[in-house]
């Protein structure tokens, strides 16, 4: 199904979708992060959005790229310290999910955001750190590309991901002008060890507790994985 024409502008070299909805996410995304956090989630929307329009427009044409926006500036309310948008119990990416979600039924109405797309905004956050996100829609499985792409660059990212990755290293690095990644290798580090430390048991089946076993004392997610409970409990 074609999507319809949305107004642009431009951001960090990148030509982006501009709706109001979008401005909003960016805000929220601007109230609950804190620099770091902020810039990270800028950088994976407009890394995304050049893979976009690098693409063949045949193709584009069919990607919700509001559904992508929204997506990828909330990804990450998860790691706010504010109880608003996180909880004490979930992990990040089921916190940032629901903010999400929480977000869009109190600024759209039904008519332009169906359940569909809210589910797929829900979708692309839970599971931007999954393996699974490939196997998705196209605004899923590229949230979660422009992600690891922020994350790791463009070559690595391109051989993970192949054609879901079409910026350029140009495009990359003009982003990264923009909003700079200095410092970006021990925030997510710590980040993730906080994840540890405040709500272990969200952690134990995750890569944050990946995390937690290599750099936070006294975490250990053996013994508390999901093949630990089968061993322990399944019955023949």
């Amino acid at each position: 199904m074609s999507q319809p024409q949305l107004p642009t502008r431009v951001l960090a070299g990148v030509i982006v979708p501009d709706t109001p909805l979008i401005t909003k996410a960016i805000a929220l995304a601007r109230k609950y992060l804190d620099d770091q956090g902020y810039k990270h989630i800028m950088r994976s929307w407009l890394i995304g959005q050049a893979s976009f329009n690098n693409t063949p427009t045949s193709q584009r044409s069919t990607i919700d790229e509001e559904v992508f926006a929204v997506s990828t500036i909330l990804h990450d309310l998860g790691w706010s310290k504010s109880p608003d948008v996180t909880s004490k119990d979930k992990q990040f990416e089921v916190d940032g999910a629901n903010a999400a979600r929480a977000f869009l039924l109190s600024e759209t109405n039904t008519a332009e955001w169906d359940k569909h797309r809210i589910q797929l905004v829900w979708d692309s956050i839970a599971f931007h750190t999954s393996s699974i996100a490939p196997f998705k829609e196209a605004e899923v499985a590229t949230c979660s590309a422009a992600i690891v792409t922020e994350l790791v660059g463009v070559q690595v990212a391109t051989q993970l991901f192949g054609d879901n990755v079409t910026v350029t290293q140009q495009e990359f690095d003009t982003i990264a002008s923009e909003f700079p990644r200095e410092g970006l290798k021990g925030y997510i580090r710590d980040m993730l060890c906080g994840l540890c430390r405040e709500k272990p048991a969200s952690s134990y089946n995750t890569f944050v507790g990946q995390y937690g076993d290599r750099f936070v004392e006294g975490f250990s997610s053996k013994g508390n994985q999901m093949a630990d409970l089968f061993e322990a409990t399944v019955t023949e």
